[in-house]
């Protein structure tokens, strides 16, 4: 049976968690993952961790310009996957509506995060979706 959307996301937001901790190449912890049993995933969530990690520093500076308080190195790591996997799926995946890709990283968020950093999360997604990057995104489908 395919894997859903919700599915892929997740899987592809603990790869990309997991590559945060290694320098391993991409490929090397894919491996790693797949001999963990509890563990599934597919070809779309690799290549979905494969777009994250080639718009990578693109996507920070978009999470620093909506961070006020924090750079994106002291960032924690979970609240940076998160913030990288919405952001990328908001701008690049015209398959993922903006408000869905903000509302499912933070219920990724309540799931793998402590509650001070839902709200982080929710509060930098909320105020990139009102900015010009998202907007550029809704004139690009016109």
């Amino acid at each position: 049976m395919p894997a859903s959307r919700r599915q892929i996301r997740e899987a592809a937001f603990l790869l990309s968690f997991e590559k945060l901790f290694r320098d391993d190449p991409l490929e090397d912890i894919f491996e790693s993952a797949k001999e963990v049993d509890d563990f599934e995933f597919d070809e779309q969530a690799q290549q979905l961790v494969r777009n994250i990690y080639d718009n990578a520093e693109k996507l920070d500076e978009i999470i620093a310009e909506f961070s006020d308080k924090r750079a994106v190195s002291r960032i924690p790591k979970v609240n940076l996957a998160l913030l990288r996997l919405a952001i990328y799926e908001a701008i690049f995946d015209d398959r993922v509506p903006v408000n869905v890709a903000i509302s499912e990283a933070v219920k990724l968020a309540q799931t793998y995060a402590l509650s001070n950093d839902v709200s982080f999360v929710n509060g930098v997604l909320g105020s990139f979706s009102k900015s010009e990057h998202v907007k550029d995104k809704a004139d690009d489908k016109k």
